[in-house]
């Protein structure tokens, strides 16, 4: 299991400013390994003699316990919707919006692959150039050795003009404008940088933990047709409606707690100028809202098709420019919390079709593996992260295929009858006055029976 964010080398030093506001160029930017490894030597050398590098967990938990929470009270709105809503709808609602966001991940995929080509063949000509470079410095020393320079007196070169020795390239030059730094502001930059580099910070664990169980506990209070609610009450109760509306203040003021949090920490952050990667996100009040908006959409795509919401909020944080690999492992951990949140609602709703439900069970659970020692370590061998981009947009593609299938052969069986809404509330199971409910759930088994 990747532990670490791609970046394992994070300075302490300010850097050189990018085009984007608080964010700096990297350090080893059309640089060969070579020059990389020259590079970071100096950096440890210089300085007041504290200097050490700093990674990031693979997973943006700041940006998890914001997100997740607004995901998990879509969940519970797209839930209650779906109740409502005709099978033929909610499929068609979710070709639609899978098939957008397909479009969107694939167009992400070929420019993300093109970089990546770009830089390949980049890191390749420096490698190659830095090796030219060494074969020649070596044969000219050699030729220095066989062809001695004619004798100077010390201190003169050519026809006697004197000339000063010095040495050139110290430490000192490079590392000049860094010792003018202001001592405060450095311990403060490296004491922030101390607190990212925390690979299982417990309290943000225990903060996604408690978040979960504090939506299970509430829905578990409100019950539904599948399992009875643990203190006696049905739909048809005024307490079932507030217990509803309790779930959306437990996510949405979770949400808001932790989204005014990253904003200040980006802000602290900024005063002592952090040196943010350049696919880091640099949280405002623009950006908390944009994000809001989606992934609570992402949220409602999770509970109305019953996916984690890792197909619309992926791409959504690719597109944002989230590094791939760090937006695999948070979306994955978000999925984790909705995945399960939205199977308890479903549960207790009386919707799950078991027959089937183990069945994918396990053909995730094996994807799952299989991604995470094949696809992850191509990854790693290669650094072609846009791969992963490419693998989600097929997966996306291939769904919006799956829903639109299901979707015709269920109406071509009831001669294209379609269903209206269901009632919101119904304490017994009723028959539906058109069959198509019944003939798409009976397409699904065929293709997956138990």
């Amino acid at each position: 299991m990747r532990k670490k964010h791609p970046d394992a080398h994070i300075r302490d030093t300010c850097g050189t400013s990018s085009n984007l506001d608080g964010k700096i160029v990297s350090y080893e930017k059309d640089k060969g390994p070579a020059e990389i490894e020259a590079d970071r030597r100096r950096y440890l050398a210089g300085g007041d003699g504290k200097r050490k590098f700093y990674t990031r967990p693979v997973i943006d938990y700041d940006m998890a316990l914001f997100l997740a929470p607004m995901e998990m009270a879509g969940a519970v709105l797209g839930v209650i919707v779906q109740r409502l809503f005709p099978n033929w709808l909610f499929l068609s609602f979710a070709a639609v919006i899978l098939g957008f966001t397909s479009y969107k991940t694939y167009k992400k995929f070929f420019a993300l692959f093109k970089k990546d080509k770009f830089q390949r063949r980049e890191t390749l000509r420096l490698s190659v150039a830095e090796t030219q470079r060494a074969m020649e410095a070596s044969k000219a020393e050699s030729e220095a050795v066989v062809k001695p320079p004619p004798e100077e007196e010390e201190g003169t070169y050519g026809d006697g003009e004197e000339v000063e020795l010095t040495e050139v390239g110290t430490s000192d030059e490079v590392d000049l404008e860094e010792e003018l730094e202001d001592p405060e502001e450095l311990e403060r930059r490296r004491k922030f940088l101390e607190e990212d580099s925390c690979q299982y910070p417990t309290g943000k664990l225990g903060c996604l933990v408690l978040l979960w169980a504090g939506l299970a506990a509430i829905t578990f209070l409100k019950g539904g047709k599948g399992v009875d609610s643990v203190i006696g009450i049905t739909c048809e109760d005024v307490g079932f409606y507030i217990i509803v509306g309790a779930q959306f203040v437990w996510t949405l003021g979770f949400a808001a707690v932790f989204g005014y949090r990253s904003v200040k920490k980006t802000r602290e952050r900024l005063a002592v100028r952090y040196p943010f990667n350049e696919t880091d996100v640099l949280w405002d009040a623009g950006k908390i809202q944009f994000y809001s908006f989606f992934t609570f959409v992402a949220g409602i795509v999770a509970g109305l098709i019953g996916i984690g919401g890792g197909m619309v909020l992926g791409p959504m944080m690719i597109v944002m420019g989230v590094h791939p690999r760090v937006s695999t492992a948070t979306t994955a951990t978000m999925i984790m919390l909705t995945s399960s949140s939205v199977a308890i609602m479903f549960v207790m709703s009386g919707q799950v079709p078991w027959e089937y439900a183990l069945y994918f069970f396990g053909v995730c659970l094996l994807g799952a593996y299989v991604g995470k020692t094949c696809i992850d370590g191509y990854v790693k061998r290669t650094g072609m992260a846009s791969v992963l981009v490419g693998i989600l947009a097929t997966i996306i593609g291939l769904a919006t295929a799956g829903c639109i299938v299901i979707l015709l052969m269920g109406l071509a069986k009831v001669d294209w009858c379609l269903d209206g809404f269901k009632p919101f509330c119904s304490v017994k199971a009723e028959e539906d006055a058109c069959p198509v409910t019944r003939a798409l759930l009976g397409e699904a088994g065929e293709i997956f029976p138990s």
